[in-house]
């Protein structure tokens, strides 16, 4: 069963990897593309007039539209086409169409397309200023918004790290930002910093253990704790504990995009099941070490 799943990349397949003790050496392997797209490829993608119009429409801010060109343009394409159109939207900073489009391939992967890590700089400030595991805030940033930057969601959840307006006023009182300004909160260094010290307030709170404060950052600390009852379980057992279909994929999503994360990063390799740890019951003292740093 093991061996079955381990061939894949979703979080199952990370756990049976290391199960049967593969998931270290997979990580190392080299897992892009022999060859790159060519220019010419490129080119004749991009001359495409569904792939012209999605572009238009995004620059139009006409996001939805854009994304259900992008449906039709992919539909159907082979691995190498898939990782064409992948690196064409990423060269046009569709970041969200790039990932999506690296996520579909079924057999040649390209990781580096799949966990894109635009606007780096700003994560990694963002991470060493809170002290979090910049694997996770990416980690996050991917499954919140696939680095949109602009978008806002149905709830009003704005920017990279999809902060709710009342989140980021709280936030810049704790930080004392007296300069903080409602209309700044999609602003890239500040969404990301704010969205950091926000995990990472949290992550403190819940025993440094990444699965609660994603819980928390999705569902919200009370559900997070509420989740906690009971006898002590393994991480991943907890996982699937979560009442919410949303935030229990949200919790699988956000911890397996750290581990490639850190992979793209070149930090040493954490099994998932160590970023999972154990999960106590609420109030019960722990002395896990399940942070993934």
């Amino acid at each position: 069963m093991y061996e079955g799943l381990a061939g894949d990349t979703h979080f199952y397949a990370l756990l049976a990897a290391e199960a049967i003790g593969r998931a270290g050496a997979k990580m190392r392997e080299p897992n892009g593309p022999s060859v790159p797209p060519s220019a010419e490829a490129l080119a004749a993608l991009g001359a495409k007039p569904e792939v012209r119009r999605t572009v238009k429409l995004a620059e139009l801010e006409l996001r939805a539209d854009s994304q259900r060109e992008w449906v039709y343009v992919v539909r159907g394409l082979s691995d190498d086409a898939l990782l064409v159109a992948a690196e064409y939207a990423r060269q046009q900073g569709l970041y969200d169409r790039a990932i999506n489009t690296a996520d579909r391939t079924a057999s040649r992967h390209d990781f580096a397309l799949r966990y894109l890590m635009p606007y780096r700089e700003h994560f990694a400030t963002a991470a060493r200023e809170q002290d979090v595991d910049e694997a996770l805030l990416l980690g996050l940033a991917r499954q919140e918004s696939r680095f949109n930057p602009g978008i806002v969601s149905s709830a009003g959840a704005v920017g990279l790290m999809q902060l709710m307006p009342p989140t980021a006023k709280w936030v810049a009182k704790q930080l004392g930002r007296n300069d903080y300004d409602p209309t700044r909160i999609g602003d890239i260094a500040l969404n990301t910093q704010f969205g950091a010290y926000y995990f990472k307030y949290w992550l403190e709170r819940l025993d440094r253990m990444p699965a609660l404060a994603a819980a928390a950052y999705n569902a919200g600390p009370g559900r997070a704790q509420a989740w906690r009852n009971g006898a002590p379980f393994e991480g991943a057992i907890w996982v699937e504990t979560i009442p919410f279909n949303e935030t229990r994929d949200y919790v699988k999503k956000v911890l397996a995009n750290s581990v490639y994360y850190a992979r793209e990063l070149g930090q040493p390799y954490v099994p998932l099941s160590a970023r999972l740890g154990t999960v106590p019951p609420r109030g019960a003292a722990t002395t896990l070490a399940a942070s993934g740093r």
